[in-house]
């Protein structure tokens, strides 16, 4: 029988390659990257059945990987596997296109079984946010998470990787886009925003979850 095709995306390569061993008995293991634009690119042309990603990841986070992938490649599973266990960041994975969430410390016990969920087009959530996940759409979504999620796909990539300390020019050479309209995507969130000043910017994208501190 053949093994379903599994791709890797975690920036701590010591964890991806615990996470080879603990999968390969059950999956063909076909590739494993580090950062959010190598998940992109390796998706593409690898076309695994289902990948197993962070959420916190250079470059480009893992929710805005999986949006790209998603509309392209809407049949590839995804399950997040990261150490977030604020609701918040389940409900934007979900949003992105997710299957299942799982907590890294708990990945022995649910990954597996949140792998073969997906894989069966049914999702997976540990059991450890489940209730402040139901609580969190019963509630209503949280104002700032709105608001990060009307800023374009191009936008949030310009704040991570501003709030990363790349400068204008090199965001411009990573996206392939001049410095004027990476200047211009800045002020345009921040406008949306109502944030006046680039620090604070940058503290919204980590308190967001759009990059990390």
């Amino acid at each position: 029988m053949t093994k379903p095709r599994l791709m890797i995306a975690d920036d701590h390569q010591i964890f991806a390659e615990g996470l080879k061993r603990l999968l390969s008995a059950d999956f063909d293991i076909v590739g494993a990257v580090q950062n959010g634009r190598e998940l992109v690119a390796a998706a593409e042309k690898l076309r695994p059945d289902v990948i197993v990603a962070d959420i916190s990841m250079p470059m480009l986070n893992g929710i805005e990987a999986v949006m790209q992938i998603k509309k392209v490649h809407p049949e590839i599973k995804i399950v997040f596997l990261t150490m977030h266990p604020d609701a918040a960041y389940a409900v934007s994975a979900f949003k992105a296109g997710a299957s299942g969430y799982v907590l890294k410390h708990s990945a022995p016990d649910e990954l597996v079984t949140a792998i073969r969920e997906a894989l069966k087009g049914s999702t997976y959530v540990t059991p450890f946010i489940a209730g402040k996940l139901l609580h969190f759409y019963e509630s209503g979504s949280h104002p700032g998470a709105d608001k990060a999620l009307s800023l374009t796909s191009r936008q949030r990539e310009v704040l991570q990787l501003l709030a990363e300390g790349h400068s204008a020019k090199e965001i411009a050479s990573i996206l392939n886009i001049s410095i004027k309209t990476v200047e211009y995507h800045k002020y345009q969130a921040m406008e949306d925003l109502g944030i006046k000043t680039t620090a604070e910017l940058i503290r919204y994208a980590v308190k967001q979850g759009i990059a990390e501190p």
